[in-house]
């Protein structure tokens, strides 16, 4: 069994993100500690949050004081709901969060069921609970349970090469050649897209760009792809690679098949409407483009933003959950391009005509978070891929790109 801990400020976006699940009919609640137990109505975001508030207004000074924990058995391993709760208490309670409330979400919008657990650190006299060592202490809580519910061991089947797959091409470290092949060799059957431009805007998460190219062979018109390394803002840096250098499924005969597959694929997935919402709440919750993406990106969605000249043409949503990419367009009309340059856009001249929007405050938020949408997103793909592997290969099965370092967009202190 896998766990993650991921760590940050942002309780209302970790509730939300889990309780559109449930709404949406792909989780449920499993558990909840120190929060009453629902049997007559729905549990909503607002009635979660206000049973973590006292622990909230007591805190000092702890700034990453959400706890937002995953539970990842092996798919091979059937564990029933009566199990998971026993589990989530029992690991909380080695973890030292069996005092805290909490609440045990299941997921179950993949094949491989899992549980998810959102608590904060902060308890009620104001002291955190310490963290130190805890992914050691997480790592013995799971071999724990493991042995006590004769699950799995995770682990057991890594080799080196598994190792190399999923990670961001990092030019600095050479043989680029072997790092692009670990990505084109299983991303395309990993995640589903509609278009190149949606592959394009998918593979530069990863420091990879492509083209296409076109040319007369034996008199018959040709067309293929090659592909380049880029930094981290997307320069090139590299020579062109051929696509056929890393096999046919990175060539352009099997791309286009797998859109023509995905757009019959995505047409009506559930999840779409799930990422139309968590993009509608984060519209709601943020005060610009860069804390709008970084919201997005600590809910598991990057966001590819295409400008021209300061304009955006074009807007595109990666879900590393249920490994779809849309374009805004395709979501809702409302989430287009130019819906988002009129939105950011008013945004901008509200924050210079209106003087509380240039509070000290606020704009030390703004700052704050450009720096670490600019300096940490990196970091954070190295977290969600690291170690990653595709659905037929992983067979420890790590927990899908949940965690990443969560950051909030504005918290604002109660005053007594």
């Amino acid at each position: 069994m896998i766990a993650k801990i991921g760590k940050g400020e942002n309780l209302w976006g970790a509730l939300t993100y889990n309780q559109l699940k449930v709404d949406n009919e792909n989780g449920t609640v499993l558990f909840t500690n120190k929060i009453p137990d629902l049997w007559d109505r729905p549990y909503s975001v607002k009635f979660f949050h206000q049973y973590f508030e006292p622990y909230l207004i007591v805190n000092n000074k702890t700034e990453k004081l959400v706890r937002h924990i995953s539970l990842n058995p092996d798919p091979e391993d059937k564990v029933n709901d009566n199990t998971y709760r026993e589990m989530a208490q029992q690991y909380m309670q080695e973890m030292g969060y069996g005092n805290q409330p909490y609440i045990v979400f299941k997921h179950t919008d993949i094949d491989r069921t899992h549980i998810h657990i959102v608590t904060t650190c902060v308890q009620l006299d104001g002291k955190k609970i310490t963290d130190r060592y805890d992914h050691h202490r997480s790592m013995e809580a799971c071999r724990k349970l493991e042995k006590q519910y004769k699950l799995k061991v995770a682990g057991e089947n890594r080799n080196s090469y598994q190792n190399f797959i999923f990670k961001p091409v990092d030019y600095t470290k050479g043989n680029i050649k072997a790092q692009l092949s670990s990505v084109l060799r299983n991303m395309p059957r990993t995640y589903g897209f509609q278009s190149i431009g949606a592959y394009n805007a998918l593979l530069s998460q990863f420091n990879i760009s492509i083209e296409e190219v076109s040319g007369e062979l034996h008199g018959k018109m040709r067309k293929g792809m090659v592909y380049f390394a880029t930094d981290k803002n997307g320069k090139k840096i590299s020579h062109p690679f051929k696509s056929s250098l890393f096999g046919k499924h990175a060539g352009f005969e099997n791309i286009q098949a797998l859109i023509e597959k995905s757009r019959v694929n995505m047409k009506n997935n559930p999840s779409k409407l799930i990422l139309k919402r968590t993009i509608e709440t984060a519209i709601s919750t943020s005060k610009s483009e860069a804390a709008f993406k970084t919201q997005l990106l600590e809910q598991g969605i990057s966001t590819v933003i295409r400008k021209n000249d300061g304009r955006i043409y074009g807007i595109t949503f990666i879900d590393h959950y249920s490994k779809l990419v849309w374009n805004g367009s395709q979501l809702a009309k409302e989430l287009s391009a130019n819906s988002f340059n009129k939105l950011w856009n008013e945004l901008e001249t509200k924050t210079e005509t209106n003087s509380y929007s240039n509070s000290k405050e606020d704009l030390s938020f703004e700052k704050s978070s450009e720096y670490f949408f600019n300096n940490n997103i990196h970091e954070i793909f190295e977290g969600f891929f690291n170690g990653l592997l595709p659905s037929g290969i992983d067979d420890d099965q790590e927990e899908q790109i949940f965690e990443s370092e969560m950051k909030k967009q504005q918290r604002k202190r109660r005053k007594k």
